[in-house]
């Protein structure tokens, strides 16, 4: 695609990299095809190929409005579009990259600068929004239903760790969501772990990875975030820690992009491209290990809803299915298990309606062939697709873990 860049684009940090992908896109309109906005809206500036148009256009120095801005922010960021795309279009990146363009030159109204600056303030910081939780689930018959569907049930205790004992060890980020609404998520993999002869060394500073800030029109907060993580975990990785484990998909897709991200930051490239290798999510491990070890036997029928972020931005589909198989579970078929569930970080509290219906579209899925539970890889999507009260889904981990003899 032939591109001119405007003299105020040119000035940006990333403008080398924005021109480089637009000129990679050849405008063949494949990613349409797998685009979840698209299927469901039908409008072309609401699929990737509109969209890149559309941040085309604001790099060049056309005008820019609201309409620019819903059509961006309806995008998932699910990357379905880059698994399909034969150029190998960096989409994320060029969409990142036109957003905060966007957000510098249209500001968004106070409700909106509410609501995200809310969402900022809350989510990233466990203790928050542990006690934010906590006030919901006891003021719940008065609340909304909207918000209502998004307080979870009954969330199961997490259980005693073990002791570190093992010359094995890895790191492990915790998150700051998971450990209120799954706790038992992190405990569970820690379990496995061990069994496994793999020590889990903690690293309580390192908390939220930083994407919400990012894609919440905050990216230099998020990449603040970043480097509290590379100075949380440096230590552990000085003293022979062989990964730097993910059991939320979500989180590991950026802290992945660390070394892209921090590229350019002259005290912290060298340590995040450090960290960004190290990064593994869970299946990445336990996939190489001689699972046959643990003794799991169990023909329980499960679906598997791969998240975006595992699949897509990871390119790691197939890989969590290949270990429940192997351990002996039934999994089902799931239809067009492509496609994003309207989960994406933030999104079902941004874009609820689009939300709702991507998430009942996933369930009708999943739910097609009737398993007894329904797994997944990413606390995000967990929460939004139990939120609907249908089949009872939770972390792959935690039932592999509860099959230990």
């Amino acid at each position: 695609m032939q591109t001119t860049l405007s003299e105020q684009a040119r000035q940006l940090s990333r403008a080398g990299e924005a021109e480089r992908i637009l000129r990679s896109c050849v405008h063949c309109g494949f990613c349409n095809a797998t685009c979840p906005t698209y299927q469901l809206l039908g409008d072309e500036l609401d699929g990737p190929r509109g969209r890149i148009y559309l941040i085309k256009q604001v790099l060049e120095g056309n005008q820019v409005t609201q309409k620019t801005r819903q059509h961006l922010d309806r995008c998932l960021s699910c990357r379905n579009c880059e698994t399909t795309c034969p150029s190998g279009v960096d989409y994320h990146n060029l969409l990142d990259i036109g957003r905060a363009m966007v957000d510098a030159q249209v500001p968004r109204s106070l409700g909106q600068r509410l609501l995200r600056q809310g969402l900022r303030s809350v989510i990233p910081n466990a203790g928050r929004f542990r006690w934010l939780l906590r006030s919901g689930q006891i003021l719940r018959p008065w609340l909304p239903a909207r918000l209502q569907d998004k307080l979870p049930g009954q969330v199961p205790a997490p259980g005693l760790r073990p002791t570190p004992r093992h010359a094995r060890q890895v790191l492990l980020l915790e998150g700051c969501v998971q450990p209120s609404l799954s706790p038992n998520t992190n405990a569970a993999a820690t379990r496995v772990l061990d069994r496994l002869g793999i020590s889990v060394i903690p690293a309580r500073e390192a908390a939220c990875c930083g994407a919400v800030d990012y894609h919440l029109d905050a990216q230099a907060a998020g990449l603040d975030r970043a480097r509290r993580n590379i100075d949380a975990w440096w230590p552990g990785i000085e003293q022979g820690a062989e990964a730097i484990v993910q059991t939320a998909s979500g989180c590991g897709a950026f802290i992945k992009e660390y070394g892209h991200l921090l590229g350019n930051d002259p005290a912290y490239a060298e340590k995040a491209a450090k960290v960004s290798a190290l990064a593994r999510d869970l299946v990445e491990v336990l996939r190489d290990e001689p699972l046959h070890t643990l003794g799991v036997h169990s023909n329980q029928r499960l679906a598997f809803h791969c998240p975006c972020t595992l699949q897509h931005g990871q390119k790691l589909g197939g890989a969590v299915e290949g270990i429940l198989t192997r351990l002996g579970f039934n999994l089902t078929a799931v239809p067009d298990s492509h496609l994003c569930c309207g989960s994406a970080g933030t999104y079902s509290l941004t874009q609820p309606e689009l939300s709702r219906q991507l998430r009942d579209n996933k369930l009708n899925a999943l739910e097609s062939a009737h398993p007894e539970v329904i797994v997944t890889a990413n606390i995000g999507c967990q929460a939004h697709l139990d939120s609907a009260g249908r089949t009872p889904v939770r972390h792959w981990i935690e039932l592999v873990e509860a099959a230990l003899p």
